[in-house]
This record gives structure tokens, C-alpha cells and sequence, in this order.
């Protein structure tokens, strides 16, 4: 709090006395969580006392608004020498180039800068430049007023920049402070009518500057660090000046902040200066109201991962300590990784990953080891492939009680290979992540991963997709199915399978030798369905007549039909693509380049060693279109990704599920986004309901249907699917408000 601080006993401070002016904007900022500055102009000098203890104070929330003299041109700079009597220094910064400016600051001066684009881009400051009418702009060289929300402390500075020439300058400030009555209540009072009045608008000495062209430079320019780094930064600057401070009570000062920010970069904290949203909260406290353990069934891009983490983060707070301890399970490298960026966000700074990649098992021994005898934190984050290897569960055994397991993607929870380890999981607090939690075609593995985390429908806590776009989490989008016909040898294929399945449930075989066969067979008959020949005509059509109409193809994501694979599996961790899927992948990829020779296209597979690059060139618009397969099921995320189209039809709910949620993640510059989904249905000229392929048909048409109402259902335009598919639904006696409402009840 501001009043609980010892300020100079005259409220006076100057350059080369016991109390500097450093010491005053040390102790204020430090303090506050607002500030309102008005600046004669931006110079070197100006702001480099107020850089030092800046970071801290966006950490305590701060907020800042500022109003400045504009001085972009030699007419702006006399008409201010006139208006102040004075002439003004040669530090004066130009913010007409914002990129030069970056390469003449020192580091003191770019730390500002930086901590003021973070303030740019959380949307925490209020900017205004002004020009001087008649020679009447802000008369001081800088002024303002710190509040801690109860307290407020004024200041007015001015500058000698003559005493000591360009080496130092004589600062001379005197300070107003609001618990104080008589002359401190006066300036605080004219001070905010006038800063109002000039950040409003209202003033009729000056005239107002767009401003828009000089934050965004900013933000490009010094936008490129977190809070942590930021952090980091001043913890640095402060230690030199602790160094270079020549009065006891500034190196004292100095180093009480430099502790702060010890402090501040090495606890775990929230990473958005907002805290977590009310929905996080709500998870937490459910999950801790059903004994620390439960499911979140959260849709994809609703943060199952800060959601979780987060309750880490409270556990933690609560810890005598501050210690933390945890586990998580991934099914993939990719998520390994990703985990660990969430999870360094938070600043969970005792990261051990564990998969075929990492060298990990000496770092983890000793974690353990020392966690047995002193406080000791540590995450460790495993693929499942890792999990269920015995060199991996001894150590599991070793945990301490208090480890939260977090399993994401948990319906991989529920699979034979790891149901047969989670005995060895000696800790209460678990909690599963997915955004369908139930396994496919698969009752009692998903009845044991609901009794492994105590929970049931509807879940410790729940946050559906319809609910996530309602709230603006997810955007909104537009569906459009197209019809691709299966022709005629695809259709007599896929019957023929049918046929052997329908005689091989009623055959007393070995169930191991019928359950392979049967995979096989199941295999065998999806592959018709994703692979039908006329999908990538189909595709080439939708894209083309985008060409056509907007000239370009930016920002598309084709997923594209797969290979001869059923789901992955848990043994890899890889997430790989086999031969046969690259090949395909890059069918399509030479598909959308024949189109024109102005799309850049690439594709995009697990096994790529320049995947981030790829991704990172998507996001700023130099490759318009990716093609890719499975490997962003789990963990991928791309923002920008703005039109897709769905080659792959997959009667898996969870993979088109979170398929979606991955087009539907919200971006600054995407307000909706456009899904193209091939449905393949046989051709109608070619059934008959006489026909004994008519009821296998009108099975594998009911299955593709159900994926069509998942996305018509929620999407901007569901009346238009039901006119795509009015024909075929009376020639097959489907509804397809039926098969709506069956979903809903499902």
C-alpha cells in the first residue's frame, strides 16, 4: 500500500541528493496497480526512471494510461520549447519510426518499451498523443499521479537538461500525497481534472493524434516477451543498478525489489494477469468437492489443459511449501512438448518429460530421491507408450501420495495396456481430460476408466462445444456437406464385407481368431468409405470455386482420407504416418498446387523435422493451404486455420469432434470459420429398396448422417443440410431430426 511506504520527509527529491527521484518512482510503482502519466515528450531520460520496477507492476495487475506531447516533426518541437521556455533535449524519441527507435535505445529504455507493448497487447493502456494548439500543449515535463486503488500518490518533475549536459541530467520532483490534506489534496484534484479532461478528448488546448499506426508499431517492434520474461529482464536491470546506486537508502530500495522479483519469477503463478476464468474455477471446485478426483468432459479448445493445471496451482498455494507434484499422461510426443510449454506458462519450473525421445530416468531417480527427504517439486509429463514400461513404473510407484495424475486424452485411460498398470498410481487426486470421454464400440473399458477417476456422466465437470461457441470461446461457423457417390464396384466391395461380418457374429469361432479377423474386415470396409475415388474430385471443386471467387486459398486445412490403419494405438508415441498415408497426403498436396501456381501448399506429418517452421508460415499467410492426416487429433493447434475441408470420414465422435474444435479455436483476425465435409453415400441411380444391399446401405447412409447432425446442429446454417440431403433421406426412411435427437439422447 502506498501510505505504508517512508517517503522523503519534505516530499522533495533531486538528482545528487539523499532522496533521488529513482528512489520516488521506485517505491510508487512498485506499489501501485494504476498510474496516469502525462508526458511533455518521450525521451530517454523520461522514461528509463520509470522502466525499472515496471514489470513487477504489471504483475500486481497495473494498469496505465498515458498522455503525451507529439514531437514528429521540428515544427512539433518548437512550438513545445515555446510552450515550456525551454529547450528540449537531443534524447527526445521519434515514435513517427518505431523500428529505429528500437536500435537507439539502451537496455533500460527497450525494457520500457516492452513492458508497454504488453500492456498494448493485454488491452491494459489508454494512449493519447496530442499536439499544441496556439503553443499551449502539457506545460511539464512529467507529471502523474500512482494509486494503489485506495492511495494516491502525485508527482511533478521537471528536467535541468542543461546542468550536466547529455551525461546526466538534474531532475527535480516534488511528491503530493492523498492522505495528506491542504496542498497534496489540491494538486491531486486539479491533477485528475486535467488528465481526464485531456485523455477524454475534451480538451480544447490541444489536438489529438491518431494514435492506432504507433501501438501497433510498438507491439510489432517490442511485443515479442511474456510476463515471465519480463520479469526476468528487470530482475537483471535491477541487479545492475543495485551495483551502480550511491545513496544506502536506493541500494536498499533497489535490492528489496530485486527480491520481489526473485520471488515473482520463481513461484508458480496463474499465466494471465486476469486469473483464471469463473468456468476454471468452477472445475476446480467440483473436482475438489468430489475428493480430488474426477473428469473434466471439456470440447476441444476450451482449455482442458489451463483448466487442469490450474488446480495444480491451487493445490500448491495450499502446500505449507508451495511444493507441487504431479503426473501427467500424453498420448504423444507433440503433447509432451506442449504440455511442457502450458506448464512453464504457469512457471512449473521442474519439468521432467518422459517418452522414446528423452534421456530422462537419471533426473527422475534423483527428483524422487530428494523428494523423500526435503521439499521437492517436480511434473512429470509421460506418453502412455512410456507409462505402461516397467523401467518407467517402478518410479510411478515411488510418488508421493499427494501427486495429482492428470490423464490427458483420457479415454486412452480405458485401454487394455494401461488399465492393467493404474494399480500401480498410489495417489487419490486424479483427474481425466477429454473431450469424449467414452470409448467407441468399447462399454467396459470406458465403464473402468470412469471407476479409475470416481466419477460418471455427467462428470465432475462439463463444458460443451454449444456452450463454448454460445460464450465466444470457440467462434461460430458454417457447415456445408457434399455428396460423394460410391460407384458401383465400391458399393459391391463394401456389401461383400458387410455379408462376412453379419455371418461371422453368428459363428462359434475362437474369439481371438474371429476378433482378428473381424479387425481386419472392419478395416478393410473403412477403407472404401475413406478412400472413395471421387473424394479428391470433390475437394479440387470446393477449392477451385474458392480460387475463383476470393483469389487465394489462405488459411485451409484439408484433412485427408487415411491409411490402413485402425486408431492408434497407446505402444507409440510418435504419432507417425505410415508410407502409405505420406503417399496419400501428398496426393492431395499436388492436388492443391495443380490448381494454380500462386498457392503455396505443404503438408504436414508427424515425422517432418521442420514442422514448427510449416506451422509458423501457415499462421502469417505465406502457405495458404495444409494437408495432413491424423497428427492433429491430439495436441496440434492452429489458431489462423480458418476453411476446412473434411476428406476423412471417420465414424469415430471423437476424431470429428475434435477435428472441429480445432477450426473452430478463436484468432483476432478470424471471426468464423467454414467446414467442408465429404459424406459418401452410394448412388441413388444405382439402389433399389427391392435390392439386397438396400439395408446395408442404408446402415453405412445412417452412420455417415449421424456425423452430418453433429456438425449441422451447431453450425450457423443447419438448414441447409437438411435441403442437401432431403432426397436421399426419403429414399433411405431416414430422419434426420431423428437421428438429431438420438445423438442428444445418446
Amino acid at each position: 500500500m502506498l501510505n505504508k511506504n517512508k517517503w522523503a520527509e519534505n516530499l522533495s527529491y533531486r538528482t545528487g541528493t539523499a532522496h533521488e527521484p529513482l528512489e520516488f518512482y521506485l517505491t510508487a510503482l512498485s506499489n501501485s496497480i494504476r498510474l496516469d502519466l502525462l508526458l511533455g515528450y518521450f525521451s530517454s531520460s523520461a522514461i528509463n526512471v520509470l522502466a525499472l520496477g515496471f514489470a513487477k507492476f504489471l504483475h500486481s495487475g497495473g494498469t496505465l494510461r498515458v498522455v503525451a506531447n507529439n514531437i514528429l516533426s521540428p515544427a512539433d518541437k518548437q512550438a513545445i520549447e515555446i510552450g515550456q521556455g525551454g529547450e528540449l533535449p537531443d534524447d527526445v524519441l521519434d515514435l513517427s519510426d518505431i523500428r529505429t527507435l528500437r536500435n537507439t535505445l539502451d537496455e533500460t529504455g527497450r525494457h520500457f518499451f516492452e513492458c508497454f507493448a504488453w500492456l498494448v497487447a493485454q488491452r491494459r493502456i489508454q494512449f493519447v498523443i496530442v499536439k499544441p494548439k496556439e503553443l499551449r500543449g502539457i506545460a511539464h515535463y512529467k507529471s502523474g499521479v500512482f494509486s494503489d486503488g485506495l492511495n494516491e500518490v502525485g508527482f511533478k518533475a521537471s528536467c535541468n537538461f542543461t546542468a550536466f549536459g547529455m551525461l546526466e541530467n538534474l531532475e527535480e520532483l516534488d511528491a503530493f500525497l492523498s492522505w495528506e490534506n491542504g496542498r497534496s489534496s489540491a494538486f491531486l484534484k486539479n491533477q485528475s481534472e486535467y488528465f481526464e479532461k485531456m485523455l477524454n478528448g475534451d480538451s480544447d488546448v490541444v489536438e489529438y493524434v491518431p494514435i492506432h499506426d504507433v501501438q501497433v508499431a510498438i507491439l510489432r517492434e517490442f511485443g515479442n516477451k511474456d510476463l515471465n520474461e519480463l520479469l526476468s529482464n528487470e530482475r537483471d536491470l535491477l541487479s545492475k543498478r543495485e551495483r551502480m546506486s550511491n545513496t544506502p537508502t536506493l541500494k536498499r530500495l533497489v535490492r528489496k525489489l530485486e527480491e520481489d522479483v526473485d520471488e515473482l519469477t520463481s513461484r508458480p503463478r496463474f499465466p494471465y494477469p486476469s486469473g483464471p476464468r469463473q468456468y476454471q474455477i468452477d472445475a476446480y471446485q467440483n473436482w475438489v468437492a468430489n475428493d480430488h478426483g474426477g473428469i473434466f468432459a471439456m470440447a476441444t479448445g476450451t482449455g482442458k489443459t489451463i483448466t487442469s493445471l490450474n488446480c495444480l496451482l491451487q493445490e500448491a498455494s495450499r502446500d505449507p511449501n508451495g511444493t507441487y507434484h504431479a503426473l501427467i499422461l500424453v498420448p504423444t510426443i507433440t503433447l509432451v512438448n506442449q504440455w511442457e510449454d502450458e506448464a512453464r506458462s504457469f512457471n512449473f519450473q521442474e519439468v521432467i518429460k518422459v517418452s522414446s525421445k528423452e534421456q530422462w530416468e537419471k533426473r527422475l531417480a534423483t527428483t524422487l530421491s530428494d523428494a523423500r527427504r526435503i521439499p521437492t517439486s517436480f511434473l512429470i509429463i509421460s506418453t502412455y507408450a512410456s507409462f505402461v514400461k516397467a523401467r518407467f513404473l517402478k518410479y510411478v510407484k515411488q510418488l508421493p501420495q499427494d501427486t495429482l495424475f492428470i490423464a490427458d486424452e483420457a479415454h486412452n485411460v480405458g485401454s487394455a495396456s494401461v488399465l492393467n498398470k493404474l494399480a500401480t498410481i498410489p495417489t487419490r487426486k486424479r483427474i481425466g481430460l477429454s473431450a469424449t470421454p467414452k470409448r467407441i464400440y468399447d462399454p467396459e473399458g470406458s465403464e473402468a476408466m470412469e471407476a479409475f477417476f470416481g466419477d460418471k456422466e455427467p462428470y465432475t465437470y462439463s463444458f460443451s462445444m454449444e456452450r463454448a461457441i454460445e460464450e465466444g470461446i470457440l467462434c461460430k461457423y458454417y457447415y456445408y456437406p457434399h455428396i460423394v457417390n460410391l460407384d458401383s464396384d465400391e458399393l459391391i466391395e463394401y456389401v461383400e464385407i458387410s455379408k462376412k461380418l453379419s455371418k461371422l457374429a453368428g459363428m462359434n469361432q475362437a474369439a481371438g481368431d474371429k476378433g482378428d479377423i473381424i479387425e481386419r474386415l472392419l478395416l478393410k470396409r473403412k477403407q472404401i468409405i475413406h478412400k472413395a475415388k471421387f473424394k479428391m474430385d470433390s475437394a479440387k471443386e470446393i477449392l477451385e470455386e474458392r480460387f475463383r471467387k476470393d483469389g487465394n486459398l489462405s488459411y485451409t486445412f484439408i484433412y485427408v482420407p487415411e491409411g490402413n490403419r485402425l486408431e492408434k494405438t497407446t505402444d507409440d508415441d510418435t504419432g507417425d504416418e505410415s508410407v502409405e498415408e505420406v503417399r496419400i497426403i501428398d496426393q492431395y498436396t499436388r492436388m492443391v498446387g495443380s490448381i494454380s501456381s500462386n498457392i503455396m501448399v505443404n503438408k504436414f506429418v508427424s515425422s517432418m523435422p521442420n514442422r514448427d517452421a510449416v506451422l509458423d508460415q501457415f499462421r502469417d499467410g505465406d502457405i495458404q493451404v495444409i494437408a495432413s492426416m491424423k497428427c492433429l487429433d491430439e495436441g496440434v493447434d492452429i489458431p489462423r486455420a480458418q476453411h476446412a475441408i473434411f476428406c476423412s470420414s471417420t465414424g469415430n465422435p471423437r476424431q470429428f469432434i475434435q477435428r472441429r474444435g480445432r477450426i473452430l479455436r478463436r484468432h483476432p483476425e478470424k471471426y468464423q470459420a467454414v467446414i467442408h465435409d465429404l459424406v459418401v453415400i452410394p448412388d441413388l441411380t444405382l439402389s433399389t429398396k427391392a435390392s439386397e444391399t438396400y439395408s446395408v446401405e442404408r446402415s453405412m447412409v445412417q452412420k455417415e448422417l449421424e456425423r452430418v447432425m453433429y456438425f449441422a446442429s451447431l453450425s450457423m446454417n443447419p438448414y441447409d443440410t437438411e435441403a442437401v440431403f432431403e432426397e436421399i433421406c426419403k429414399h433411405y426412411d431416414l430422419s434426420i431430426y431423428t437421428i438429431h435427437q438420438q445423438l442428444k439422447d445418446s
